[in-house]
């Protein structure tokens, strides 16, 4: 009885392997990518700020805050990041660093100007973004599915076959840009550091590249 056992479940192991490779074989496997640009609605600026002693960095800082609000910075756009004092330097200098964020209703170019100041240390794009990138995300990803079958339907065509059903659908992330520098802010250093006094230095968002999305989805299909 056990040996008849063994070989009964032997030849069902046998058959499972063989309706796998047979599945195998009559499956088409293809790959479609989709593409989309979004304009950036919102941008993240780092800004350092600094003062000869502590009191004058707590000005400073008041100052900063005063300015953002007057050019439509709201304060919960306005973030701390760090503090830092050199005490090996003859001037013992005081730094601060914020995060604030701006949108397309920001009067850039009066925002800037109201920032070039003595007291501010330096001013980079930490990172631009859109409010609506999840949604946009996954229209291109399903875009990529739809190319995907769409490639294995012609290609099946081609030969007098069809299309089933997905035996297998893999996401691929190829790329995804959510932070892009300006075009002449690349002629700057290699940490995008400005110094606020450039006044050729566009802050625009008609100077922002687009955010690029790419995604891949692989799919395999039966072949009916």
């Amino acid at each position: 009885m056990k040996l008849r056992q063994f070989l009964l479940i032997g030849l069902l192991t046998v058959g499972s392997l063989i309706n796998a490779q047979e599945i195998k074989k009559s499956g088409i496997e293809v790959t479609g990518v989709a593409e989309m640009e979004v304009e950036p609605d919102e941008i993240i600026f780092n800004i350092g700020i600094k003062g000869d002693n502590k009191n004058q960095l707590a000005d400073n800082e008041k100052l900063l805050f005063e300015t953002l609000k007057n050019n439509g910075v709201k304060n919960e756009d306005i973030k701390f990041k760090s503090m830092y004092q050199n005490i090996y330097s003859k001037t013992k200098i005081f730094t601060k660093s914020f995060q604030f964020k701006v949108s397309k209703k920001t009067e850039m170019g009066s925002l800037f100007e109201n920032l070039n100041q003595k007291w501010v240390n330096n001013i980079n794009i930490a990172e631009i973004k859109n409010t609506k990138i999840a949604e946009f995300r996954k229209t291109v990803k399903i875009n990529a599915l739809k190319a995907a079958k769409e490639k294995a339907d012609y290609l099946m065509e081609s030969i007098g076959k069809k299309v089933g059903n997905p035996i297998e659908i893999v996401e691929i992330e190829d790329y995804t840009s959510d932070m892009i520098v300006p075009m002449n802010f690349r002629a700057k250093t290699a940490n995008v550091q400005l110094e606020v006094a450039d006044a050729s230095v566009d802050y625009s968002f008609d100077n922002i590249e687009n955010i690029k999305l790419k995604y891949s989805i692989k799919t395999r299909y039966e072949i009916l």
